[in-house]
């Protein structure tokens, strides 16, 4: 299994949501917002509106904000509509992807703005989350980051340098 989302709502609901299923009627339906608390770079949003549909696609979920859309506090981000039960087993995981590639991207956002004008590139890295490397590259991107061209390059360290020695790094001896 290689999809984050599919991998997210195993392990989020397993074989489903009993308190859902325990306390809301199946035949409920509502409305959801999902907004900004603060200001940031919206990321994520496409994969956070997926795990709605993906619970449930009789659910309707709009994005009103793209990733890479700077929002402020109070900017609805999503609506979703359709059964509740359906929107509360989601909400989480939606919610999950969605804060943690907005962070991405807005952190990579400020980096860019620390640099502009300097002809510095904030750039992806390899070092990411198992299982979320496309999704947090993608966050880079929309924190107006890019891509590395880097990706062949292994161990990180580039073209005409050698490897680090393998066994345990060298420590200089601290002075006093």
């Amino acid at each position: 299994m290689n999809d984050p989302i599919a991998i997210a709502l195993a392990e989020d609901i397993g074989s489903g949501d009993v308190t859902c299923q325990y306390f809301v009627s199946d035949e409920q339906r509502g409305k959801a917002r999902i907004v900004a608390k603060e200001k940031a770079v919206a990321a994520g949003v496409e994969t956070a509106r997926d795990v709605f549909t993906t619970v449930d696609p009789i659910l309707s979920a709009h994005a009103l904000r793209l990733s890479g859309s700077k929002v402020n506090p109070g900017d609805t981000i999503l609506e979703i509509v359709g059964p509740v039960r359906s929107i509360l087993t989601a909400e989480r995981v939606a919610l999950n992807f969605l804060q943690r590639l907005s962070g991405i991207a807005t952190l990579a956002s400020k980096f860019v703005e620390a640099v502009a004008g300097t002809g510095a590139v904030i750039l992806d890295t390899r070092k990411t989350t198992p299982g979320l490397r496309t999704l947090e590259k993608a966050a880079v991107v929309a924190g107006w980051g890019a891509e590395s061209p880097l990706r062949s390059l292994r161990h990180g360290h580039g073209e005409g340098q050698p490897p680090r020695s393998e066994g345990r790094p060298r420590v200089s001896p601290a002075r006093h």
